[in-house]
């Protein structure tokens, strides 16, 4: 691989990591601040922990189609070379499209909860980014607001 090819890899890299963003209960958008939240009192019954997909936009598989189009330009001269370019491209899409998902991929907990006023409900969210650690019997707030939904002890 040269130079601009390796380039254009670590700047999609650094691309794809500035568009993740977290699912924690500790973390709030720009939107969500200084807006009015609801919240309900519950215990935590049943803690699951579980894997929460990444993301899959057109950045990965753009960043990829590019960065294999340029490394297949190398390959190949004449009409060789436009034949390398464009499976260098398509497998550099697809090869793009799995690593974003790979890289935007999280680990999170559904939460069983039992409500104060006797209802069950059930959230997945992101692991804390401060290490929150929960436990079945904790006692925990449902804080809502906007349609979101977000567990904090």
């Amino acid at each position: 691989m040269n130079i601009p090819s390796t380039i254009l890899l670590v700047a999609g890299t650094l691309l794809l990591g500035a568009c993740a963003s977290s699912k924690s209960g500790d973390v709030y958008t720009r939107d969500q601040v200084r807006q009015a939240q609801t919240f309900r009192v519950g215990t935590i019954e049943q803690l699951n922990a579980v894997r929460i997909e990444g993301t899959a936009t057109q950045i990965g598989t753009a960043t990829g189609t590019v960065v294999g189009g340029i490394a297949g330009s190398t390959a190949g001269d004449g009409k060789g070379s436009d034949v390398m370019r464009v499976l260098g491209a398509v497998v550099g899409g697809v090869v793009g499209a799995a690593a974003e998902e790979g890289y935007t991929r999280e680990d999170g907990i559904e939460f069983s909860i039992l409500l104060e006023d006797g209802s069950h409900i059930s959230v997945v969210q992101e692991r804390s980014v401060n290490d929150e650690t929960f436990n079945v019997g904790d006692k925990v707030r449902v804080i809502e607001s906007g349609g979101v939904v977000r567990i904090s002890h």
